[in-house]
C-alpha cells in the first residue's frame, strides 16, 4: 500500500505522481464547467422571463 502523496509505488518503484500539468488542466476544466453552468442558468432565466412576458400579453 502506498502512502498518500507518494511519488513512487512502494512495490515496483514506478512513478505514480499526478503530473502538475494534468492537475492544472483539470482545474481549468472545472472552472470552465462552472462558468458554463452559470451561463446556462442565466439563459434559462432569460427564456423564462420572455415566456412569462409573452403569456401576459
Amino acid at each position: 500500500m502506498n502512502a498518500d502523496g507518494a511519488l513512487v509505488c512502494a512495490s515496483c518503484a514506478r512513478d505514480i505522481a499526478v503530473p502538475v500539468t494534468l492537475i492544472a488542466e483539470r482545474d481549468d476544466l472545472l472552472r470552465k464547467r462552472d462558468e458554463l453552468r452559470d451561463e446556462l442558468k442565466r439563459a434559462r432565466s432569460e427564456i423564462e422571463a420572455i415566456m412569462l412576458r409573452r403569456k401576459s400579453h
